[in-house]
């Protein structure tokens, strides 16, 4: 599907660009996927092949900036490409944008000496980030509840910290850790950003946590007197948060993007499926009922692009665009699992099985409505921010957000 308003046009440059990624991704990446999402030795040799024919071909970590070492699209241009790159889970690492938060954050807040030591490598592909947030003991949707703690000792950090959900912590050359640094402060400036090596001593992965029916890649880890470099800290004592958010921000687009060509991938295998799948007298694609299935799918994945294109516009434009991913956050994640479901449904006892897709990305989905923030979160947030404008005395004007 394709949205056809002038107001989300691609050029041809980026038509072209979108259709070679989509080749890349159809030859390279999806008949490899499994091996690579299992990290093994084949895994990861077929990784870094598949990494060297994108850059190879001038499709490396196309939407990070020039000056660091990506392919330097602008913001909007790379939305599109965004889009392709979601049709599967392995495209990220094999294309290098699975960087895009980390370096973001290092590219605006870093130090020179550590964008030569972890930004420059990590968006070559030589060495892979992580990043502490979340912990067992308080909920992840309140940071403001963390225990971790940093304590500057002369030069050193002494860091002590539990967290989980350290996505890739067991294969990154770091962790960006998220600890309480000025505890008297008010509750939005206490923590800091600090880089912690993970061959630091009294660094410990406790476990893969298993998920899902399945072990991932989401670590628990725990650091105990772990000593860093007083240098190691990202922008200034206190401004975690401010730091975080300029992470998570442009991540919650990126994932919204991605999830499109998700939505899109299931939607082509459902259609596929109706269309050669013969029962009760007639093909499926027959049935009324399958046919809503088709229906509602097409036309909740364009609301969706529509809503995230959107989105995007306004963070490009500089605008307030809270509310925009707030509302394509949840709406997103909500149309991301109906498709996958329905085209599970249509698959039947294929469907739930290893053998197509479909299974993994239904998996894959559910994490979608809690990771970078809850939909109960953002959906207070939108309330909340529409309430305010009827306590002013105005009204909730859809083309003011």
């Amino acid at each position: 599907m394709t949205v056809q308003s002038s107001q989300f046009q691609m050029s041809p440059r980026v038509k072209e660009l979108r259709k070679k990624v989509r080749e890349f991704i159809d030859n390279e990446v999806i008949p490899n996927e499994k091996k690579i999402g299992k990290y093994g030795p084949e895994g990861i040799e077929i990784l870094r092949n598949v990494q060297q024919k994108a850059k190879d071909e001038g499709l490396w970590a196309l939407g990070l900036p020039k000056e660091i070492g990506g392919g330097g699209l602008p913001f909007m241009d790379y939305v599109y490409i965004n889009e392709i790159i979601g049709r599967s889970q392995a495209a990220m690492v094999a294309l290098g944008t699975h960087t895009a938060q980390d370096a973001t954050m290092l590219h605006l807040f870093g130090t020179e000496e550590q964008k030569e030591k972890w930004l420059y490598p990590m968006v070559r592909g030589e060495i892979s980030p992580s990043v502490g947030l979340t912990e067992p003991e308080v909920a992840g949707s309140d940071p403001t509840l963390i225990q971790s703690t940093a304590v500057l000792d002369g030069n050193e950090w002494v860091i002590n910290a539990h967290k989980w959900f350290t996505t890739n912590a067991d294969k990154a050359a770091f962790t960006t850790m998220f600890c309480v640094t000025e505890p008297d402060a008010p509750p939005h400036k206490r923590a800091s950003m600090i880089i912690v090596p993970t061959d630091s001593p009294g660094y410990e992965i406790v476990r893969i946590v298993p998920t899902i029916g399945e072990f991932g890649n989401h670590p628990e880890i725990r650091l105990t007197n772990v000593r860093v470099p007083k240098e190691n800290i990202i922008g200034n004592r206190g401004e975690g948060f401010v730091i975080a958010q300029k992470r998570l921000g442009p991540g919650r687009i990126y994932h919204c993007m991605r999830w499109l060509g998700q939505a899109q991938r299931a939607f082509d295998l459902m259609c596929e499926r109706a269309l050669n799948r013969y029962a009760h007298g007639s093909l499926l694609a027959d049935k009324q009922m399958i046919q809503k299935y088709i229906a509602d799918s097409a036309t909740e994945i364009q609301a969706a692009r529509l809503m995230t294109f959107e989105a995007a516009k306004k963070i490009d434009e500089g605008s307030d665009a809270r509310i925009d991913i707030a509302m394509i956050k949840v709406y997103g994640a909500e149309v991301l699992h109906n498709v996958i479901d329905r085209a599970i449904q249509v698959h039947g006892a294929l469907g739930v099985t290893a053998d197509t897709p479909l299974e993994e990305m239904y998996r894959n989905a559910r994490y979608a409505r809690i990771y970078d923030g809850p939909d109960e979160v953002h959906t207070q947030s939108i309330a909340r921010r529409i309430l305010r404008k009827y306590k002013e005395g105005n009204a909730w004007d859809p083309a003011d957000f």
